[in-house]
């Protein structure tokens, strides 16, 4: 049993504490099994000499930024990127590089645009509407049909430019924000389009004393565009029912994320119909310039931020698979070469898309952070095998080119508002952690958490920039029901093991009970909003 100086106030956390010696290898850590040698699950990490048996159920497992390491002087052999010296190489890379430093008045402008251009849309409505023309049932109808067209039409645009990709919007907004934005404006943006249809059907019945039936054929037969605009609303349809999140678990990311992309076809499919049927813009004028140009600006996001950057970003690095190394049980880590990696634009925490051009991988991108820093000679991702296309890329071959769309995200560190910081990370999450750890200032706290010790990944490489950084790396082992893990998830051993957690940025990593776990312990400590940054698994 071990206690460590800077916890000594933890007396109740102390009971579950055990140090572990240092690991002796009994070889090179970097001397991996071949390609297609058979190899005993976890058998890399059954070198550890513990100073007393380990408990049954569960338990806290520190490395101590203090204790003499194990010796990294070795280097990995030539054909493989050591980790170690590129966590110094990346660290020299940040020291002369100029960072630009995070603006955030950017969300506060897209604030102020959206809603002016919002504004001026149903401003466009109202002095289009004559004083006094709205009278009848049927007027009034028409006139809210009329209004929610522009409100959908409105939240149809914003739609496709929050997941445009281009950088300065990620930049201001960040991505999780604008996924979350991207959904709940898709659930207005359906009921404002079946208000709509729905609206101007039963406005337009009452107005020629039709059967509602009827009245909505003679609409679709009579104005232009609208059978256009039927399509568009059944696809609208349909990709809500794709949002629920029982149907969307039921489907893999390709079949969810091609059949998303026909969101394109509501903007083709919408456009022709406002600017056809539409009183607001069917003649020149404002509104019909106003329109167009909102149009052409999302197009033009759209173009370069789906297309144009991807192309000339991987003309310029040509990526390619530098070689595949096992880190666990169904996990492996990819390390990435490629041409002028020194003017690579991206920050330790983010995540590209990333497509392998091999046979079965190359029709199929998936978002995967980095693992590493980057640094001017290789990138770094980590992969855990949960299906068909993770368990391929277990067998990619060195050479392989890459294509690859990004950097994406603001988990990163120059969105830190404290000197301080805590780091929270599960299973996978490990590896965006990983990588912030050389980006964050000194005395970083990290708690991993982990079912098994088996499970853990970098521990090496976290060791040693724990020590390089003056930072503590907590270990927490067990299942949800151990008492190690329950008592450190309350707001009490959280303060116990980190007494000025209040005054730290909190990034948060990993599955999503670990992260609803997490903030609910944060609010409980009453942790700023503010202050903590997610980079949660989902899409």
């Amino acid at each position: 049993m071990t206690r460590r100086r800077d916890v000594e106030t933890a007396e109740p956390l102390t009971e579950w504490v055990t140090g572990l010696l240092p690991r002796v290898p009994s070889e090179d850590p970097y001397d991996r099994p071949p390609r297609g040698r058979e190899r005993e699950p976890y058998d890399e990490f059954e070198r550890y000499a513990t100073a007393e048996p380990a408990r049954s159920q569960g338990g806290w497992s520190t490395r101590t930024r203090d204790r003499e390491p194990w010796s990294y002087a070795e280097e990995a052999p030539a054909h493989r990127p050591n980790p170690i010296s590129g966590a110094a190489e990346a660290a020299r890379h940040r020291e002369t590089a100029e960072v630009e430093p995070y603006d955030r008045s950017g969300r506060l402008f897209f604030h102020i645009v959206f809603w002016s251009a919002l504004a001026t849309s149903v401003e466009l409505w109202w002095l289009n509407t004559p004083a006094g023309s709205i009278r009848t049932t049927a007027d009034i109808l028409i006139a809210a049909g009329r209004l929610t067209g522009m409100v959908g039409g409105f939240l149809l645009l914003a739609q496709v430019l929050l997941m445009s990709r281009v950088r300065w919007l990620e930049r201001w907004i960040g991505a999780r924000s604008l996924l979350i934005w991207h959904r709940e404006l898709g659930a207005f943006l359906l009921l404002a389009i079946l208000a709509h249809a729905g609206l101007i059907a039963v406005g337009y019945s009452k107005l020629t004393n039709t059967p509602i039936v009827e009245g909505t054929w003679s609409l679709l037969s009579t104005y232009e565009d609208m059978i256009s605009a039927t399509v568009a609303t059944g696809i609208l349809v349909g990709i809500a029912l794709l949002a629920i999140r029982a149907i969307r678990r039921m489907m893999n990311y390709e079949l969810w994320y091609y059949l998303h992309l026909s969101t394109y076809l509501v903007l083709l499919f919408s456009y022709g119909h406002q600017f056809a049927a539409g009183q607001e813009l069917s003649k020149p004028g404002f509104g019909q310039y106003f329109w167009a140009g909102l149009y052409l600006f999302v197009i033009a996001c759209v173009l370069w931020g789906r297309i144009i950057s991807p192309i000339a970003f991987n003309l310029r690095h040509r990526l390619r698979v530098e070689d595949v190394v096992p880190e666990a049980f169904e996990m492996v880590s990819i390390y990435i070469s490629g041409n002028r990696l020194d003017e690579l634009d991206a920050r330790a925490g983010q995540y590209f898309r990333w497509r392998f051009l091999t046979k079965g991988c190359w029709w199929q991108a998936h978002p995967f952070s980095l693992s590493a820093a980057p640094n001017e000679q290789w990138l770094r991702l980590t992969v855990k095998v949960v299906g068909d296309h993770t368990e391929s890329l277990q067998y990619l071959e060195p050479g392989t080119r890459i294509f690859a769309e990004g950097p994406s995200g603001v988990f990163t560190a120059d969105r830190a508002i404290r000197p301080r910081a805590l780091l929270i990370a599960g299973g996978s999450g490990i590896a965006p952690i990983r990588a912030l750890l050389e980006d964050l200032p000194e005395q970083t706290v990290v708690i991993y958490r982990s079912r098994s010790e088996e499970e853990l990944l970098f521990r090496d490489e976290l060791d040693f920039l724990a020590r390089s950084r003056n930072a503590q790396v907590w270990y927490v082992i067990g299942s949800r029901d151990d008492p190690a893990p329950r008592h450190l998830f309350t707001a009490k051993g959280m303060r116990e093991l980190v007494p000025d957690v209040r005054r730290r940025d909190i990034y948060l990593c990993g599955p999503p009970g670990l992260v609803d776990v997490s903030m609910r312990t944060m609010r409980k400590l009453r942790v700023p909003r503010r202050q903590i940054h997610l980079d949660p698994f989902e899409f």
